[in-house]
């Protein structure tokens, strides 16, 4: 089994050098003599969180540590390394990874492809949503949740400690997947809210790929209508 997925992860690894090195070689992905406009009428003012920390406590782990997480979250410590600020372009349309290739990118064997992830009218709040991920008391909790803006969210440097110090092996690899879901490319250095609730249901094997796709199409929606002009979504089942 340890073999069966350290050998994913290298393939993984591969692929993403193999599109690096592709993209260097041949250039950018636009057709031949056409120049990209997005940029004569979208300015994007993007601030990334600063993943250092969190890429330093994933490289000290050991290979237990790293199979469980794997084993229950797929290869989501790749999204440590995914570059958030730029989209495919092939003519005049932006293209972003479609379902199939979310899934393919997170690869989680618990994830089942008939359970998506939608929000529930009634939750729970956000207090018992942590607890039930930290296995942390109410009042640790309660005390360290912040209002940020219309929302709650918890920081980033609270997550790490208990990451760090967490006496439950399984409890510190799911705060650190929470980190990882929370901080690409989310508020910056919190956690909030509306990732808890999609983390607290990935128990149950509900997949955030469609989530993740919705999240990306509002993204680039809002840096076309500062432009007035409009994305359109396409299915690729191919």
């Amino acid at each position: 089994m340890k073999n069966e997925f350290l050998d994913k992860v290298k393939d993984n690894a591969f692929v993403q050098r193999w599109s690096e090195n592709a993209q260097l070689e041949k250039g950018d992905s636009l057709t031949k003599e056409y120049t990209s406009e997005l940029w004569d009428f979208t300015r994007i003012s993007l601030v990334q969180n600063d993943l250092q920390e969190v890429k330093e406590l994933w490289s000290h782990w050991d290979d237990q540590m790293e199979q469980l997480l794997y084993c229950n979250y797929g290869d989501v410590p790749y999204l440590l390394d995914v570059k958030v600020d730029s989209c495919f372009s092939f003519g005049k349309v932006d293209l972003a990874p479609t379902v199939e290739k979310y899934t393919a990118l997170l690869r989680c064997p618990r994830f089942q492809v008939d359970k998506i992830y939608s929000r529930a009218v009634n939750t729970l709040t956000f207090v018992k949503r942590l607890m039930n991920i930290t296995g942390i008391s109410e009042q640790w909790v309660a005390a360290r949740v912040q209002q940020k803006g219309s929302g709650k969210c918890i920081p980033w440097e609270n997550l790490r400690d208990l990451i760090l110090t967490h006496p439950d092996m399984k409890k510190r690899v799911d705060v650190f997947a929470l980190s990882v879901y929370g901080l690409v490319p989310k508020a910056l250095r919190h956690a909030d809210e509306a990732v808890a609730d999609l983390f607290d249901r990935l128990g149950k094997g509900v997949t955030p790929v469609p989530a993740i796709l919705a999240e990306t199409f509002r993204s680039l929606s809002v840096c076309r209508r500062a432009g007035e002009g409009r994305l359109l979504g396409v299915h690729n089942s191919c």
